[in-house]
């Protein structure tokens, strides 16, 4: 279990949430919600205890899992080990014993110490600890030929999924995951919920994986009107129950407002002439009426509107690729491939990390040379690029972000740029704020507004949810259904894929090939990992 007492938070004249009560209880799987800037990961990391608040306690269990992104903390590390370190009072027992052991002399005293470590390794289970983080790995696609190596000889990405691994070992009491997909393909994200699925401690989670969240959450706690309020159910449950309340409340202050209003005429008129005893009823009447007015606080909930409009329509036959070979070094993207596209197409391209899907999208938006084959693109077809490495179109200079977009307005004008600022959440100032100073979700919301100004036919769009929250994906899924041109798409937001795709192209390590709906539905992945199917 895990108790919050009267927790506030406000940095200077911002409050992010006032005199908040809530306890998270053991079995519960618990989604931290609420949109960028709402105070999410701040709520975890007091929580975690890395972080103090402006008042307020926190109780928490013995042993907490907790996902931390420090991988350049333990670079010299061997990678099992890392995973180990999860459990604290394990690691350190096995490390002193191991000091001792070493030794050419053991005293009394150091002798009865080993024995006190061997209890304690006992205890926490260490004599299964390497077995145990082994799976934890390979679950999470991490091969058992680098479980020995340093984790300096991983990428980036894979290296969260070892923190991710070091944060769920040791049967934690309580886990505190802050953005756990983030680093994972879709089998891995799977892996993940089939593993959480089956956990029986307190779990709180930030993601912006809707359909993670949908599948692993029993509860959401949402960070709104300055407080916490925790829906059960999952994330839609929570969503529908909100806007549910939202709209009584409303209702009902509206009804209220009505009432306030007549009676304050009817005191008004009346004051003055003979009718005083039922003025002063009116007036206590009154009084009961403002003080059943809910004090409704603003959400700071807001959705993007994203819409992609095309200047011109492409002819029917959209994209020809013929014999489409391409190697990296010694690994092969693709050898002969074939694809066609029409005019509507939404394809979504899906796989492991690290497999080839950027290099396919590069090729396909001509950045980048085949070894043979050819990609042909067909009658008016204008092509709209958004890179997985947004500094390919936005570097981090001093231009200022009006500055930035207005180069592509070629058919806007400045009322229509700053309508289009304000329709993507940037403030009266936004706009000329620098480059340098965009946090990411602003930088993908400036793509996103140059291919809004573009109007291309055409979308090739690589990982384009990375750094939205919940309402901004939510936008662009929409945005991306009713788009009429044809898109291809990197992603693995599986909601996403099942909203916009009207074919799935699937890289694996097997060749790539074209997955129906059910297939994908069914996890039916050329790349597999130890997956919990029984919970799909």
């Amino acid at each position: 279990m895990i108790s919050v007492s009267s927790i506030s938070m406000n940095y200077g004249e911002r409050m992010l949430f006032d005199n908040v009560n809530v306890t998270f209880h053991q079995g519960e799987r618990y989604g931290l919600t609420g949109p960028n800037g709402a105070g999410k990961s701040t709520f975890m990391k007091i929580l975690s205890g890395d972080q103090e608040p402006s008042s307020g306690f926190v109780q928490r269990p013995r042993r907490l899992g907790i996902l931390r992104q420090d991988h350049y903390g333990h670079e010299s590390d061997k990678i099992i080990d890392v995973v180990v370190m999860g459990n604290r009072p394990l690691w350190d027992a096995l490390a002193e014993k191991a000091q001792l052991i070493a030794k050419p002399d053991v005293t009394n005293e150091e002798g009865m110490r080993l024995g006190e470590l061997e209890g304690i390794i006992a205890e926490e289970d260490g004599y299964m600890a390497e077995s145990e983080a082994a799976t934890l790995l390979e679950g999470l696609g991490i091969p058992e030929a680098l479980h020995e190596e340093p984790l300096s000889v991983l990428q980036g990405g894979d290296k969260v999924r070892v923190l991710l691994a070091q944060a769920l070992f040791g049967k934690p009491d309580g886990l505190l995951l802050d953005e756990p997909t983030n680093a994972l393909d879709i089998a891995s994200i799977r892996w993940l919920e089939g593993f959480l699925f089956d956990y029986t401690g307190v779990m709180i989670v930030i993601s912006h994986d809707r359909h993670f969240l949908n599948t692993v959450t029993t509860k959401i706690a949402d960070i709104d009107y300055e407080t916490i309020i925790v829906y059960p159910g999952n994330y839609d449950d929570m969503v529908e129950a909100k806007a549910e309340a939202r709209t009584s409340l409303e209702l009902h202050n509206a009804a209220r407002s009505k009432r306030v209003e007549s009676l304050q005429e009817f005191v008004q008129r009346f004051r003055a002439g003979s009718r005083a005893s039922q003025v002063k009823s009116r007036e206590k009447a009154l009084e009961r009426e403002k003080q059943a007015l809910v004090d409704l606080k603003r959400s700071n909930i807001a959705r993007p509107w994203i819409r992609f409009d095309v200047a011109r329509p492409s002819g029917r036959q959209v994209l020809t690729v013929e014999g489409l070979t391409k190697r990296m070094g010694d690994k092969l993207i693709c050898e002969r491939l074939n694809l066609s596209a029409m005019r509507g197409d939404k394809i979504a391209v899906v796989g492991p990390n690290g497999i080839g899907k950027t290099t396919l999208l590069r090729m396909l938006a001509g950045q980048l040379e085949p070894d043979s084959g050819k990609v042909e693109w067909g009658y008016e077809a204008s092509v709209g690029y958004m890179p997985q490495e947004h500094a390919e179109q936005i570097e981090k200079t001093e231009q200022t972000a009006h500055a930035w977009l207005w180069q592509w307005a070629k058919k806007a004008d400045e009322e229509q740029i700053r309508s289009l600022f304000g329709r993507l959440l940037f403030s009266k100032d936004d706009p000329f704020k620098q480059l340098r100073m965009l946090s990411g979700g602003e930088t993908v919301r400036m793509l996103l507004a140059k291919l809004m100004l573009q109007q291309n036919n055409v979308l090739l769009l690589d990982e384009p949810t990375n750094h939205l929250d919940l309402e901004a994906i939510r936008s662009l899924t929409q945005g991306l259904t009713t788009y009429p041109g044809t898109c291809v798409f990197v992603t693995h937001d599986r909601h996403m894929v099942s909203q916009v795709a009207t074919r799935i192209l699937e890289m694996g390590r097997d060749g790539i090939r074209e997955l129906s709906p059910a297939q994908f539905d069914a996890g039916d992945f050329l790349t597999s990992y130890t997956q919990y199917e029984k919970h799909g």
